[in-house]
């Protein structure tokens, strides 16, 4: 197994591909981490973060839904979502990049 800390940043930055064209975030990074995970070990570690990052933002925008109707805190979810899932890939592809270990915050383990 070797270590590219290209690929990995690329991992980390095609999450924002949902920001700009609407979807992709979860799909490259998971067709990455699928096709990938057996020759780099480091792909394998942080794209399950990336996969479980990613799943758990759906899971928690779908939860944000029906808060709206209660005191609007839904809306404040959303807004607190949207700049975490913008910042935390930026974040975590600098971090990769220098060979640091990234974290995602609001995650839960779907893949372990």
């Amino acid at each position: 197994m070797k270590e590219d800390r290209q690929l990995l940043v690329l991992t980390h930055l095609s999450q924002l591909l949902t920001a700009i064209t609407g979807f992709g975030g979860l799909i490259v990074p998971l067709v990455i981490w699928f096709t990938k995970k057996d020759e780099n070990y480091q792909i394998d570690e942080q794209g399950k973060k990336i996969i479980n990052f990613q799943l758990s933002l759906i899971v928690n925008f779908i939860i944000c839904i029906p808060l709206i109707l209660l005191f609007g805190l839904g809306l404040l979810g959303f807004i607190v979502l949207g700049v975490v899932s913008v910042l935390y890939p930026i974040i975590n592809a600098i971090k990769a990049n220098n060979g640091e270990n990234p974290t995602y915050p609001f995650s839960y383990n779907f893949i372990n």
